[in-house]
Parts: structure tokens; C-alpha cells; sequence
């Protein structure tokens, strides 16, 4: 005689209630951490970079040629990024939040591809003897990758990279001579003043 077989085939095993919550759990923290904006800009790190920057000025115009002048920046520029990255390090160790999580991931990405541009814009300009194009060239694109960064950041930081913007396209339109002031009052004044204000507002 046939075996009788159920209509409904047995379900499989159910599935453990804190298994459910897990996910839950972990669907809900991915959310609210891609939600979230990057925090660890550091303020002092702005304006210490703001202080180098000052200095930098001063040693370039010291420079008797275009080949000396932009060494110096150049080594201000490596100078600034081991200080910013050493200051969100710190801040983000603080305040128990990694450097290197989604928010921080979207505004390094935002942030690489007009500084990129601008190390290779600095290779055809300097070799197309237009030296004189690049402080504006420079504060332009800085400018573009503070306000890309910046959408996933704190409000203050979009209009800091408008601030640099702003000054990059004063220096492309005025005399050569002025670029150096420009250089100081972008990457000096306008870090220091910025980065004051992140400092009071944002916990350093």
C-alpha cells in the first residue's frame, strides 16, 4: 500500500528569533551610519595648517625662481596632508569613531578626484612654463574638493571649499604678482578662520 504524503511540504528549520534581531540590528546601524555625516574635520588641524601655510608664503617669496617657489609649496602641501591626517586621526580617536568609516570612505572618495586633478594640471601647466596660473589653479580645485567633501560633513565645511573658490578665481583674473598673497590668504587665513570655527563649534 502507497504511502500517504502531507499536501504541504514541512517547512524548514525556523529561523532563531535572535538571528531576526541581528539583522535588524545590523540593517538599522549601516543606515544610520551612512546617514550620518563625517565629523572628524579637525579645527586645529585647519588652523595649524593655516599657520604653515602663513609661513610658507613668507619662505616662497624669499624664492628667486619659479622652479624654488613651487618646491616650497610643494613641501608645504606634504607637510599640510601628514598634519590633517594626524588631526582627524585624533579627533576621530576622541570621539570613538572610525576614520575610515562609511561617512569618512564617501568624503575621502569626494575629496581625491579634484586633488588628483590638480597635481596633474600642476605637471602641464609648470611644463608649459604657466606657473603663474597655478595659485589660482590650486585654491580653485582645493576649493572643489573641500565643498565635495564637505556634503557629507558638517554645514561649515561645504562653505570653507566655496571660500577657497571664491579666492582661486580672484588670483586666476588678477596680476601674476598677487598669487602669493592669494596662496597666503586661502590656504593661511581661510584655514585658520574656518578651522577656529570648527574648533568652537564641533569639539576641536
Amino acid at each position: 500500500m502507497a504511502s500517504v504524503q502531507p499536501i504541504r511540504p514541512r517547512s524548514a528549520e525556523p529561523i532563531p528569533l535572535h538571528a531576526h534581531a541581528m539583522d535588524n540590528l545590523r540593517y538599522i546601524r549601516e543606515t544610520l551610519e551612512g546617514a550620518s555625516a563625517f565629523t572628524a574635520v579637525s579645527g586645529w588641524g585647519g588652523v595649524a595648517i593655516g599657520i604653515t601655510a602663513l609661513a610658507t608664503a613668507v619662505l616662497a617669496s624669499r624664492q628667486s625662481g619659479e622652479k624654488l617657489w613651487l618646491a616650497t609649496w610643494i613641501c608645504e602641501a606634504l607637510l599640510s596632508f601628514c598634519i590633517a591626517t594626524w588631526a582627524v586621526y585624533r579627533k576621530a580617536g576622541r570621539a570613538a569613531v572610525p576614520p575610515l568609516s562609511k561617512p569618512g570612505r564617501k568624503f575621502a572618495l569626494s575629496f581625491s578626484p579634484p586633488m588628483i586633478a590638480g597635481l596633474l594640471l600642476t605637471i602641464a601647466l609648470y611644463r608649459e612654463g604657466l606657473a603663474s596660473l597655478l595659485p589660482g589653479a590650486w585654491l580653485l580645485l582645493y576649493g572643489a574638493a573641500v565643498t565635495n567633501a564637505g556634503a557629507f560633513s558638517v554645514r561649515i565645511v561645504p562653505a570653507m571649499g566655496i571660500g577657497f573658490m571664491l579666492c582661486g578665481v580672484c588670483a586666476l583674473f588678477s596680476p601674476a604678482a598677487w598669487g602669493n598673497a592669494y596662496m597666503a590668504a586661502g590656504f593661511g587665513g581661510l584655514h585658520i578662520l574656518f578651522g577656529l570655527v570648527i574648533a568652537r563649534r564641533h569639539g576641536g
